[in-house]
């Protein structure tokens, strides 16, 4: 059965490895599930011709071209001359994956800043909102977005703290919700979510990566964005269908989706 609610996807790794045996069937069963509009935003220069012949016109698959911080090792700093050019010649609907990730043991965090202080000047230089990866990092990164200014775009899985949700909105920044907010054990993300301004809200799958409460240990697939929309609606009280309307509508208008 085919939803009547439309939906967005605002950040899904459709080009991920795992969805080449399968992926036309991944796309159709979001697509029944009411998921019209994805976001696939690239993770390092070699992802991002996939995407882009993905992205094909009337899909309903949108590009973002970025360097994303966990994947230092791949960058090289001619990367930034070309994303610069992929820009230009391709005209995506944000720079992104892109943003800081201090989580693990070891990270180059001189590195990291490098590459994202670039390509927040290439998203002010072309226009063009920002995708952010924000792990162990939200406060720097939104001093930056504030230091630079006249930016704007969404810090996708969301995970701080209602101050540091408050001081993103404060600049005009989404923030993105997807399977962590399913689980009863993150009471913090619920709290915020079931209040937050509704403008300010997009719903997110992040596939393969964050399965659901209702699919521990499988993959993610953009077609649970569905499942998402519900555990919001029912945290905040509504009806799927306002979340639904406002959220996509969010997402075309930060996205410049007609």
């Amino acid at each position: 059965m085919t939803s009547t609610l439309t939906l967005a996807d605002s950040h899904v790794h459709l080009d991920d490895a795992s969805f080449n045996s399968d992926r036309d069937t991944v796309i159709e069963r979001a697509r029944k599930a009411g998921v019209a509009l994805q976001i696939i935003p690239g993770v390092d220069a070699a992802s991002w011709p996939h995407i882009q012949a993905l992205c094909t016109p009337g899909s309903g698959l949108f590009p973002a071209y970025g360097l994303h911080p966990m994947f230092l090792q791949r960058h090289r700093p001619e990367d930034l001359a070309a994303l610069s050019d992929w820009l230009k010649a391709h005209r995506p609907v944000a720079v992104g994956e892109i943003g800081l990730d201090f989580y693990a043991d070891h990270y180059d965090a001189e590195g990291q800043r490098g590459y994202f202080k670039q390509q927040l000047a290439l998203a002010r230089e072309f226009d063009l909102p920002v995708i952010l990866h924000a792990r162990a990092a939200l406060d720097e990164i939104t001093a930056s977005l504030r230091r630079v200014g006249s930016l704007r775009g969404v810090v996708h899985s969301f995970a701080g703290s209602q101050q540091q949700a408050e001081q993103l909105w404060k600049l005009g920044f989404q923030i993105g919700i997807g399977g962590p907010v399913t689980y009863e054990r993150a009471q913090r993300l619920r709290q915020i979510v079931s209040k937050m301004p509704i403008e300010y809200l997009l719903l997110e799958s992040d596939a393969p990566d964050q399965p659901l409460s209702t699919h521990r240990g499988e993959r993610n697939e953009p077609a649970y964005v569905a499942e998402v929309l519900h555990c919001i609606a029912t945290l905040r009280g509504e009806a799927p269908a306002a979340i639904a309307a406002a959220t996509t509508a969010n997402a075309k208008r930060l996205f410049a989706i007609a």
